[in-house]
């Protein structure tokens, strides 16, 4: 079983920023795919941006030059770095973590992005 814990969530204004951690407890962090999720209210879960194993990115468009994911496999830590923050990116942030035979989620933690 591999836990993630969540942090660096919160309040800001539009236009600010904020950075997202996700610790992994697991020695084998390097061969799983990480990626962050969000959920707004009455809409359903979606992928904000993944990296793979080979440190390949994706982003959904409406984070693409926003946002930026990055991996430490020494601290077995992701990072999402939002810029630019929108009321619409407003959401609970899910950290995920997810191999061949297992997939794992964090608590999340709330974003606000509000003036």
């Amino acid at each position: 079983q591999v836990q993630l814990v969540e942090s660096g969530g919160g309040l800001v204004q539009p236009g600010g920023s904020l950075r997202l951690s996700c610790a992994a407890s697991t020695s084998f962090f390097r061969r799983y795919t990480m990626a962050w999720y969000r959920q707004a209210p009455g809409k359903e879960r979606e992928l904000v941006a993944n990296v793979t194993s080979s440190d390949n990115r994706n982003y959904v468009d409406s984070v693409e030059g926003r946002f930026t994911l990055s991996r430490d496999n020494a601290k077995n830590t992701v990072y999402l770095q939002m810029t630019n923050l929108r009321p619409e990116d407003t959401a609970v942030y899910y950290c995920n973590a997810r191999s061949i035979y297992a997939d794992y989620w964090g608590q999340g933690t709330q974003v606000t992005v509000s003036s």
